[in-house]
């Protein structure tokens, strides 16, 4: 069975009453033989387990591993997929690995990539600055997405936190036309400092919590803030982040202190 890393929070910006509970998927990194796609029906199998209102996946769906493994056909990791389920749907952003791994978009940096197309193809909605509004027991919220903000291998540029970016922020959030709280899918956590207090949670992955990590600190992580935003949940002036640890892995296809996980947010309700 995958760990479930569970947290309730009541964000500052959120309905204290507003209950929602919210499984996030993030770095699968679909390859043979470590994620096949029977591995990653049975973790969507353990996800629908968990009744989730909203299904959340947060990029990195190809493989990450070139010399130690071979990659699944997107068509074959976006069918394992299709088999999540939730009252308010499933919903995905796209990872630096899904650009790094399409050489198309290498190339132009523009879309829409082979993993968009995938999930687009199985009904899944994929978000590039884009924002919808929910619909929930009677309230609305808003679900946003930016795109990815290493989009450029890093052996292609000099620093690898620098170089062309693909996520709008301020573009994103403008298209929220009203009061109504927002929750913020971003494939890396090292946005969130320039995130408003207009969102109530912010949710990443990439880091995988360093993949190896040790009595609870890690120290390499592919956040530029290291351990900062390396994993699990964060408040910075009353704006939460959780940072998923993930599912897959990249590099070496192997963990340690860093398991892979599901992870199941419930808002609202009083807790927290």
């Amino acid at each position: 069975m995958t760990r479930i890393a569970r947290y309730r929070l009541n964000p500052r910006a959120w309905r204290r009453d507003l209950k929602l509970r919210i499984a996030v998927l993030a770095d699968f990194h679909a390859c043979w033989p470590w994620m096949t796609p029977a591995r990653i029906a049975r973790i969507c199998g353990e996800a629908n387990a968990l009744a989730p209102d909203l299904t959340l996946l947060l990029g990195d769906y190809v493989e990450g591993m070139k010399r130690l493994a071979r990659p699944v056909k997107p068509a074959d990791w976006a069918a394992a997929i299709a088999a999540l389920e939730a009252s308010l749907g499933v919903h995905a952003i796209l990872g630096n690995h899904d650009w790094w791994e399409d050489e198309t978009g290498q190339a132009t940096l523009e879309g829409p990539i082979l993993a968009r197309r995938a999930l687009e193809a199985v009904g899944i909605p994929v978000y590039e600055n884009d924002a919808v509004r929910l619909d929930w027991r009677g309230e609305k919220f808003w679900l946003a997405g930016v795109a990815d903000q290493r989009p450029l291998r890093s052996g292609d540029r000099g620093n690898l936190y620098e170089g062309p970016k693909l996520d709008d922020l301020s573009g994103t959030l403008a298209k929220v036309s009203d009061a109504a709280p927002v929750i913020l899918m971003a494939h890396e956590p090292d946005i969130f400092p320039e995130v408003p207090d207009r969102v109530a949670l912010t949710l990443a992955g990439h880091t995988h919590a360093g993949q190896f990590r040790f009595f609870g600190f890690t120290r390499w992580t592919s956040s530029r803030y290291g351990d900062r935003f390396g994993y699990g949940h964060v408040n910075e002036g009353g704006r939460d982040l959780i940072v998923s640890a993930g599912l897959g892995n990249s590099v070496l296809p192997f963990r340690i202190g860093a398991p892979p996980e599901i992870v199941l947010v419930e808002l609202g309700g009083g807790n927290g």
